[in-house]
């Protein structure tokens, strides 16, 4: 391929990222000043914008959550057979498992400064990176077709990652 063209992918997922949290956070903020449930809905201004952000991030972690998978999943189903490209891969998906780990906790600590339970917060962390395991399966079966889009999908991630923290975390 043409190298002064490989910023293109990671342009168009980085700049598809930070559209659907906007996308996103005008959804959630719709919602949660009325067009939601009335058990949701919340009446304090401040706490209505610390609902908006602990979703936003609790989104924006589960969606980086699935190109990390479908990296995994390409990286075992890719597999030429030797030992080196095996252990190569299981590098990766330890490497990306450990991580997990503060994003789950990235997850959970927020819910419970909104005052959910414990075991809701534990919950929603550990679900937040339930879908790694689909998307690494995903990955490994659809490995030719998978491959060329990680670029985009990566990029994807990270727009919507740094969006969230530029937009929201940052200021706070």
């Amino acid at each position: 391929g043409n190298v002064t063209l490989a910023w293109v992918p990671v342009a168009i997922g980085f700049a598809l990222g930070v559209f659907f949290v906007v996308i996103g956070d005008y959804v959630i903020k719709a919602y949660l000043e009325g067009g939601g449930n009335e058990s949701v809905r919340l009446a304090n201004v401040k706490g209505a914008m610390s609902w908006r952000r602990t979703l936003l991030l609790v989104a924006a972690i589960t969606i980086h959550n699935i190109p990390e998978g479908l990296a995994v999943g390409v990286s075992f189903g890719a597999q030429s057979g030797d030992e080196k490209s095996f252990y190569q891969a299981v590098n990766l998906a330890l490497g990306i498992g450990l991580q997990n780990f503060p994003e789950g906790m990235a997850v959970s600590l927020p819910l419970r400064r909104q005052g959910l339970p414990i075991h809701t917060c534990l919950w929603y962390g550990q679900l937040s990176g339930m879908v790694e395991p689909f998307a690494g399966v995903l990955g490994a079966l659809l490995v030719t077709s998978v491959r060329p889009l990680l670029p985009y999908f990566m990029a994807f991630a990270a727009g919507a990652m740094i969006f969230v923290v530029v937009d929201d975390l940052i200021p706070e």
